[in-house]
C-alpha cells in the first residue's frame, strides 16, 4: 500500500514537473514572438523603407492608394459627407505629419504618437471637427494645439487665414518647420497658452480646439466673432469628452452636443479649473 502511495506522489512528480517544462517553452515561445513583432513593426517597411528618400514615386502611389482607401472607408463610411472636406482629406499628406516608423499606419483611422506625449487626431475627427465649422474661403481661424500641424494643414486648405498656438514650443517650432516645407507658410503658429486665444488676430469666425477641457475659456468665445463657431473636446480631461460646437448669438453661447471623443488635456491656465 505505501509502496503504491509512493509510486503515485512520484507519477505526481513527474506531471508536475512536465507541466512546469511547458509552461516555461509556452513562455519562452510567447517572449520570442512578441520581440519579433516589436523588431519588425519599428523596422522600415515598404512604405519607409528609403530613409534617405522616404517619397520615392512608388511609395508616393502607395501613400495615396492608402489615403483614398482612408476616404472611402472611414470618411464616407460614415458620417462625413461635405465634398470639401472630403476632397481635402483625400490631398494632404498624413504621413509627412508623423514619425518614419509609423508612416505606414498614417491612414489608419486612429491616432498616432507624436513628440512630447501628445498625438496626431485620428483622420475621422480631423475630418469632422472640420466639418462641423462649415468654414468658408477667407474666413479666419484659431487653433488651439497645433501638435503636428496637421490640422492646421487641412483648414489651410479652405481659408489662408490659419492662426494655431501650441503650448510646447519644442512642438510648436517644428510644426512651423514642417509647414513651411510642406507648402503651407501662410499658417501663422505661435508658440503660448492657448487659454488666452489670440487677441491681436481676433475677432474669428471659428475656432478650433484640439485639447481637451472641462470648461470653455472665457477668452476664447470673447475673440469669437457674432455667429462664430467654436469645436471643443468638453468634459473630462482624465477620460472621455463630448465633442461640443459653441455658436456665438446675440452674444449668447448656442450649445450643441456632437460626439463622444477622446483627447489629451489642455494643459497651462486651464489646468487651475480642474
Amino acid at each position: 500500500m505505501q509502496e503504491a502511495r509512493y509510486k503515485m506522489q512520484d507519477k505526481e512528480c513527474r506531471i508536475s514537473d512536465a507541466f512546469y517544462l511547458a509552461s516555461c517553452l509556452l513562455l519562452l515561445t510567447f517572449s520570442f514572438f512578441l520581440l519579433d513583432t516589436i523588431f519588425h513593426f519599428f523596422s522600415p517597411s515598404p512604405l519607409n523603407a528609403a530613409e534617405d528618400n522616404p517619397l520615392t514615386p512608388f511609395n508616393k502611389g502607395e501613400f495615396a492608394s492608402a489615403r483614398k482607401k482612408m476616404v472611402e472607408r472611414d470618411l464616407k463610411g460614415r458620417d462625413i459627407i461635405d465634398p470639401k472636406v472630403l476632397e481635402i482629406m483625400g490631398k494632404v499628406e498624413r504621413h509627412r505629419f508623423v514619425d518614419k516608423h509609423f508612416q505606414s499606419v498614417a491612414y489608419a483611422d486612429h491616432p498616432l504618437p507624436i513628440d512630447e506625449g501628445q498625438t496626431i487626431s485620428q483622420p475621422y475627427i480631423v475630418a469632422l471637427m472640420t466639418q462641423v465649422l462649415k468654414l468658408k474661403s477667407g474666413d479666419k481661424i484659431l487653433e488651439i494645439g497645433t501638435g503636428s500641424g496637421y490640422q492646421a494643414a487641412v483648414l489651410s486648405e479652405i481659408t489662408p487665414n490659419i492662426y494655431t498656438i501650441e503650448i510646447r514650443k519644442k512642438l510648436a517650432d517644428k510644426a512651423e518647420s514642417r509647414l513651411k516645407e510642406l507648402g503651407y507658410g501662410n499658417v501663422k503658429v505661435k508658440a503660448a497658452d492657448g487659454y488666452f486665444g489670440w487677441e491681436e488676430h481676433a475677432p474669428f469666425d471659428a475656432i478650433i480646439v484640439t485639447c481637451a477641457a472641462n470648461h470653455i475659456p472665457p477668452p476664447l468665445t470673447k475673440q469669437l466673432k457674432e455667429g462664430g463657431r467654436l469645436v471643443i473636446p468638453l468634459g473630462s480631461t482624465t477620460y472621455y469628452q463630448t465633442l461640443t460646437l459653441i455658436t456665438k448669438i446675440k452674444g449668447e453661447l448656442d450649445v450643441q452636443h456632437i460626439s463622444g471623443v477622446a483627447f489629451v488635456p489642455m494643459v497651462g491656465e486651464a489646468e487651475k479649473g480642474r
